[in-house]
């Protein structure tokens, strides 16, 4: 069997010999060992080195990374991985960590308190009362042209041409329903605290007589008569007016002042009396104008009001939105 073995040459065999004896030798004098902790010295100076971190970042950056990390996350494989890590346990204990932990508590926190955040929800609650409310104007104000239109083909008066400037009597009214649900609601808030510490100083014997009754509706008298006197001397309309974009003139101010919101006081009980006759006006006259209107001089007039932008729509580029 020996013999059909082919033999090396013999430079080969002598340079085989040389190697097993120079391993040998380096294995006896401790050189092998100085050798890797050399070569593995300068791997770590070579991985270290800034001319290596250059040439990684331009691999990364180049385009050939891009479209190989794009070819290997489109597909189907990559896809398939991913979904069963998104469906794994693992995952799911990972998230319930996350969310249960205080860093994710204080990011919640932080969103919360953004300037941004807060105007958004402040929009969103406005820009909803405010879609309301130009819904119910638009309404109204087609009911109060219906509705005059109405009444003059009953009476047999010229139909109007165009449509006024002036308010019609479906808005005035939905307005006054307005203002009243509001001071009905605070009026029986307190009227209700009154009653609670009546009975508690009197005790549960104490029952509403007939005076208790004559003062709370004079009470509510004086209550509706401030209310109007305030916000026809100070802004030319009240709440419900507001929300129902209509105001007072007076030969082109909308401030009619204390005297003149007391004569316009004074015509509003004198046109109820009547039987509410003292508001036909507005359905027959040419400025809509009540029995109130005529004796104070003034008019009602309708409002234009335009859906307002998102407070930060204005903003310059980078500009932190203003605090709600």
């Amino acid at each position: 069997m020996s013999e059909n073995v082919p033999q090396r040459p013999l430079p080969a065999r002598v340079m085989g010999t040389g190697a097993r004896g120079a391993r040998r030798v380096a294995g006896l004098t401790g050189l092998d060992r100085a050798a890797e902790a050399a070569a593995e010295e300068a791997i770590v100076r070579a991985a270290e080195s800034p001319a290596l971190e250059r040439a990684l970042v331009r691999i990364l950056e180049g385009p050939e990374f891009e479209d190989a990390v794009a070819r290997a996350l489109g597909t189907p494989a990559a896809e398939r991985a991913l979904a069963r890590g998104l469906d794994s346990e693992l995952f799911d204990r990972l998230w319930e960590r996350l969310l249960a932990s205080d860093e994710a508590q204080k990011l919640v926190e932080r969103i919360a308190e953004a300037p941004e955040v807060r105007a958004a929800v402040a929009a969103q609650g406005a820009g909803l009362i405010e879609d309301l409310g130009r819904q119910l104007r638009g309404v109204a104000r087609r009911l109060d042209d219906a509705l005059e239109r109405l009444a003059r083909a009953v009476a047999r008066r010229p139909r109007r041409v165009g449509s006024p400037k002036q308010a019609g009597l479906v808005t005035r009214a939905l307005a006054v329903g307005l203002d009243a649900v509001m001071l009905n609601a605070a009026f029986i808030v307190t009227s209700g605290v009154f009653a609670l510490t009546v009975s508690v100083i009197l005790g549960n014997n104490a029952h509403i007589s007939a005076t208790g009754v004559v003062l709370g509706t004079i009470g509510w008298i004086i209550a509706w008569s401030c209310y109007l006197l305030f916000f026809w001397s100070l802004s030319g309309q009240t709440p419900g007016m507001r929300f129902l974009a209509i105001r007072l003139d007076a030969h082109g101010s909308r401030r009619i002042g204390l005297r003149r919101s007391w004569r316009r006081l004074a015509g509003l009980v004198v046109a109820i009396v009547p039987l509410c006759a003292g508001f036909l006006g507005i359905l027959f006259s040419e400025r809509r104008r009540g029995l109130q209107d005529r004796i104070a001089d003034t008019e009602v007039l309708y409002v234009d009001i335009g859906p307002r932008p998102a407070p930060w729509s204005s903003l310059p580029e980078g500009a932190p939105p203003e605090p709600v």
